[in-house]
This record gives structure tokens, C-alpha cells and sequence, in this order.
């Protein structure tokens, strides 16, 4: 029996188990105890060799991936919604406002499912600079392209991502179906070895009575998964004292507005996002008290609120300010070619009537990403804060990595479902997911106090980043993975 290495995982949020080269039978095993039922009449249930629980992007995008890899060609796979299935033939008037920034990784996947065409032919809006500053000093960070050639990324409404993505699901050959309304009630787990009587698949129960199963079983069923609950996942989470507002807001005159701003104020960061020349999406992260102040706000004074947000000063100190002015200008010496000017952002002029919107905020990761025969990908097996704009590039990660992996297996003649290649995408994702979802919650918890010395700390921090161009262009290469 091969040794296993045990790695410790920041926050203890994942599994503690990666292999060398073999992975312990033992350990196989464990993963696999799940309860099972007597399934003598199983035979009388479709099998298929995928099932996708849950439509929503990320759900999606794995069914359209997993249909056009060539090495899966022919295999049987289902996708089962609850909701309805999303179309849009023209693009609304109004914006959502429920939107995502769109990491040139996360492009690239949904341009190999040819989904990415259909979205810039619909909408979408690229920023090719992000500036954040600090409302407690005079700190900014810039990132931007070389020379603004390239986009740092794409706001694109979730809407327009699904209903994309719908078109090529539509597109897919008959192996790969769609099951609309289609809402789950019971699952059945197989065992990872012989058992008298046991199911060899997973046995997933319609709500109207229908009973399907299915060699892999991947849940996509978002942030409350039914997956993950059935199957008893363990998972680290907690709410954060913060809502998200969150709207569509008209600036005062057209602009290029190529540009996505963020500011953390002392109760929680606030951004602007372009969606087009004239208007922007706002997701203000802040108390759950003052989030409802701004509901109920009437529009001019709401509109006031956001401006003052970005614009004042009145966190600022002298003693912040001077040694903030001090410690860049010792930076320019040593760097003088080095740091980015400051920008200023648009001034904002209106909303979008009844755009206004408030969402809790939290943190959620399942301490497995992987039982046999069950893998997790998306908001099922992690959630994070919305002040990077990673949550569904995450998740799109997740949809390449186990794509690639399930190819890899059909193309060597394995069990889709078995715990060996399941486990490979769990380690590979745990470790990139892991290492954003801590930087996150740090940053978050760094930026939500304007105590004086912690201050100071960020204000040094984020002014000796921006001036290394080496260190800003890995973060972002990271980011956009």
C-alpha cells in the first residue's frame, strides 16, 4: 500500500490527503462509504454515463464541454434543470443586475464550446484597467494590459451566459439530453466495492416519480447544494456581517468607461463596473443596517451615496496621509519609472428604476470535492465574497479541470465514476481554490477596519505593490486562470 503525504490546507477548508503517484486503497474506500440501498429493481431505470444536476452557467458550460470533447463521443449524458429553460432571442432593453467578470481563462472555455461568440453578438462589455484605492489613505493599486492592448477581462449579465450557453446545448448531438423542470428528491448512492445487493450507479429520483442512474453524478446545484447535503460533504462556512447592494447605474456623460473601479471603504468595498458608455453595474458591499438604508433611499439621494462613496475623503487622517505621501516618495526614489497614475471615476447621475437589489454575503467551502461516483464543481463546492469577482471563474475552472480529466480517463478505457481520476481534479482544484478563496477572505478582513496601525500596514502594502509591475503582472496571470 502506497504512503500518503498529508498537506495542510489554509483555513482547513479541503481534504488533507494528496497521493505521489498511487492513491491508497483505504483511502479509496472511505470515500465511498456512503449509505446504500437495496436496488434490486435498478435494471428498470435509464443508465447514463453522465448526469449533471443543476443548469445554471457553470452546470451548463460542463454539459456542453463534456458533449464535444471527442474522446467522450457517445457517451449518454443528461443535464437535469429545475427552472425553465433560458431563452433570449434579443437582448433586453434594461441591464440585469446580477452580472459576472468574465477572467480571458474563463473566455477561452466558453469560446471552445462556442458559447463566447454568441455572447459578444448578444453583450458584453470588456475593461482593460482595474484601479482600487483605499478610502482611509491616498493607497491605489492599478492593473492594467501592456499598453492597453490586451482586455483584463468581461462584464457580461449571467443571463446572456446561460442562454448562450443554451444555443449550443441545443446544438449537441442526441447522446447528450436536456431535462427542464425537472426537479430532484432523492438520491441513491452506490457502494465503491461489491455489496450484495447494493446499486452499481447512482440512482437519482425525479420529483415525478421518474428514477434515472448514472455512472458520474456531478453537482452543479449551486451554493445550497442537495448533492453535497446528501451525501453528508462536510463544509466550512459562515456568513459575513455584510450584505451586497447591488444595481445599474447611468454616469453623468458618456465615457469609454473601459475601466472597473473599487474602493474599500471602512464598512466594506464598493465597485463599478462597466456595461456599456453610459452605464455601469454597482456592487456595494457593506453593513447589513446601512445596506437597508440604501434600499430604502429615494433615488437622487441614493445616486448621492454612491458618488460620496467613491469621491470623499472624510475617512482620510493627517497622520495617514503624511506618512502615506513619505513612504511613496521614498518608492519613487528607489522605483522612479515604476507605480500608475491615478484616475479618477465617473460621476454617477442615476439608476435603473427598481435595479436596486440586496443579497447576503458569505464564505462556504466542502471539505470534498469528490465521492465515488460524485464530484462537486461550481457553488457546490465553494463560495466566496464578490470583491475579487472570482465566484464563477471558479467554478468555469473547475469545468475545465474535470473535463480534462474525465477525457483523459475514456480515452484510457476507465470508469468515468471511479475515485482515482475523481480525486486527481479535487487535489488540482482544492489547491487553486484554496489559495484565492484565503486571499479573499485576508483581504476583506484587512480592509474592514480603519483602525490607524493596520492602516498604515495596507497603506504600505498596496503602495509597494503597485510599484513592482513583475509582482501585479502575476497576480493578475492568476487571477485570469
Amino acid at each position: 500500500m502506497h504512503k500518503l503525504r498529508k498537506a495542510p490546507l489554509a483555513l482547513k477548508l479541503g481534504r488533507c490527503f494528496i497521493t505521489e503517484k498511487h492513491l491508497s486503497a483505504v483511502n479509496i474506500i472511505r470515500r465511498g462509504l456512503v449509505c446504500s440501498e437495496n436496488g434490486r429493481d435498478s435494471s428498470k431505470a435509464e443508465v447514463y454515463d453522465v448526469i449533471i444536476s443543476g443548469g445554471g452557467m457553470v452546470g451548463s458550460a460542463i454539459t456542453c464541454s463534456l458533449g464535444m470533447d471527442p474522446n467522450l463521443a457517445g457517451k449518454k449524458m443528461l443535464l437535469l434543470e429545475a427552472g425553465h429553460k433560458k431563452v433570449m432571442d434579443r437582448v433586453p432593453d434594461t441591464y440585469s443586475t446580477r452580472v459576472s467578470s468574465i477572467s480571458p481563462g474563463s473566455a477561452t472555455l466558453l469560446s471552445g464550446i462556442g458559447a463566447w461568440e454568441h455572447i459578444t453578438r448578444m453583450r458584453c462589455k470588456p475593461y482593460k484597467r482595474m484601479q482600487v484605492w483605499d478610502a482611509c489613505s491616498d493607497a491605489l493599486i492599478t492593473f492594467d494590459k501592456e499598453d492597453l492592448l490586451g482586455e483584463m477581462a468581461y462584464i457580461v449579465e449571467n443571463d446572456v451566459i446561460v442562454a448562450a450557453i443554451t444555443r449550443q446545448l441545443d446544438a449537441l448531438p442526441e447522446n447528450v439530453q436536456v431535462k427542464y423542470k425537472s426537479k430532484v428528491v432523492k438520491y441513491t448512492w452506490p457502494m465503491p466495492h461489491h455489496v450484495s445487493e447494493s446499486i452499481p450507479w447512482v440512482k437519482v429520483t425525479l420529483a415525478d416519480g421518474e428514477t434515472l442512474q448514472t455512472k458520474l453524478l456531478i453537482g452543479a446545484d449551486g451554493q445550497n447544494s442537495m448533492v453535497r447535503q446528501k451525501l453528508g460533504i462536510p463544509t466550512v462556512k459562515w456568513n459575513y456581517d455584510q450584505s451586497a447592494v447591488v444595481a445599474v447605474l447611468h454616469l453623468s456623460e458618456p465615457t469609454e468607461n473601459n475601466v472597473a473601479w473599487q474602493r474599500f471603504l471602512p464598512t466594506g468595498p464598493i465597485a463599478m463596473l462597466p456595461l456599456s458608455d453610459t452605464q455601469s453595474s454597482l456592487v456595494w458591499s457593506t453593513s447589513h443596517r446601512l445596506a437597508e438604508e440604501l434600499l430604502e433611499l429615494d433615488e437622487e439621494s441614493f445616486v448621492d451615496a454612491i458618488n460620496s462613496a467613491f469621491w470623499s475623503n472624510e475617512n482620510q487622517s493627517d497622520l495617514i496621509e503624511t506618512a502615506g505621501a513619505l513612504f511613496r516618495g521614498a518608492l519613487s526614489v528607489i522605483m522612479p519609472s515604476a507605480g500608475s497614475p491615478r484616475q479618477l471615476p465617473p460621476s454617477v447621475a442615476g439608476i435603473d428604476p427598481k435595479s436596486r437589489v440586496v443579497f447576503p454575503l458569505g464564505i462556504g467551502h466542502a471539505s470534498e470535492y469528490v465521492r465515488h461516483r460524485v464530484a462537486l464543481i461550481g457553488d457546490a463546492a465553494h463560495r466566496v465574497h464578490p470583491l475579487a469577482g472570482q465566484g464563477v471563474n471558479l467554478g468555469f475552472g473547475d469545468v475545465a479541470c474535470l473535463t480534462q480529466l474525465l477525457s483523459q480517463a475514456a480515452f484510457n478505457g476507465k470508469d468515468l465514476g471511479a475515485i482515482q481520476h475523481l480525486l486527481e481534479y479535487e487535489t488540482e482544484r482544492q489547491r487553486h481554490n484554496l489559495f484565492m478563496m484565503t486571499a479573499i477572505d485576508l483581504m476583506k478582513r484587512l480592509y474592514s477596519t480603519n483602525a490607524a496601525p493596520v492602516v498604515l500596514l495596507r497603506t504600505f502594502g498596496l503602495q509597494a505593490t503597485n510599484m513592482l509591475p513583475s509582482l501585479k503582472e502575476q497576480i493578475m496571470t492568476f487571477a485570469s486562470k
